[in-house]
């Protein structure tokens, strides 16, 4: 399957308007009819598990002194949809559902399969950790994960040029969730992260399955 590449994507949710103390007590874990007992329909209509989080808009670029140039934040409220696809047919083989809030790099180890016939792994600077690096390594897994810029120094050319080359193959995740929100226009307005996963997993099965009708049609053409 001549590897695997990883990346996330956030699924926004609408957004909750919680008091303080609300805000406390979920992030506490306490459930919707834990913060809301004598409020049953408040409490059927929170969504306790989505989380918010900042989305920087576009490729981070520098100054000639290496220094990164401002970039825009914006909040986003709701989950996060993990997958990994294969290189050689870009079918999702793997995925998971977060809150928003989750970090990307943690979850590497849970998308990754081994029973790829390719040792390499493509992923996005933020899956790069020594604790990931080691993981892959003790599984005989090939890392291509992006190198992060050094701290205060400019990016060397050698890996510049290295992250270039690991880009032009990682885009094709990329290709998948721009398909997801185009075609099926993700938006989570269920309650609760059992119910998201459930969407976002229908998401991915209609994307193998119009992935599949591209390879018969290919194939059929060929």
């Amino acid at each position: 399957m001549s590897g695997q590449i990883v990346d996330a994507s956030l699924v926004p949710a609408p957004k909750q308007r919680n008091t303080d103390a609300e805000k406390e007590a979920i992030k506490a874990g306490k459930t919707a009819r834990e913060i809301w007992p004598d409020e049953p329909n408040k409490a059927a209509q929170k969504d306790t598990d989505a989380r918010w989080t900042l989305k920087i808009g576009g490729k981070i670029r520098y100054r000639p002194d290496g220094t990164p140039l401002p970039q825009i934040a914006l909040p986003v409220f709701g989950y996060k949809s993990h997958i990994a696809i294969d290189r050689r047919f870009g079918f999702i083989r793997e995925s998971a559902v977060t809150s928003a809030a989750q970090a990307d790099g943690r979850m590497l180890s849970r998308l990754v399969s081994t029973e790829n016939s390719s040792s390499e792994v493509w992923a996005d600077s933020a899956y790069r950790s020594q604790t990931n690096e080691k993981w892959l390594a003790s599984r005989m897994l090939a890392s291509r994960i992006h190198r992060r810029k050094p701290t205060g120094k400019p990016m060397p050319r050698h890996v510049a040029r290295a992250n270039a080359a690991k880009s032009s193959i990682r885009a094709h995740v990329e290709h998948v969730f721009a398909h997801q929100k185009n075609r099926f226009g993700l938006f989570i307005r269920t309650i609760g992260l059992a119910r998201a996963e459930a969407k976002l997993i229908l998401a991915n099965i209609a994307y193998n399955f119009d992935r599949l009708v591209f390879h018969e049609h290919a194939r059929a053409m060929g």
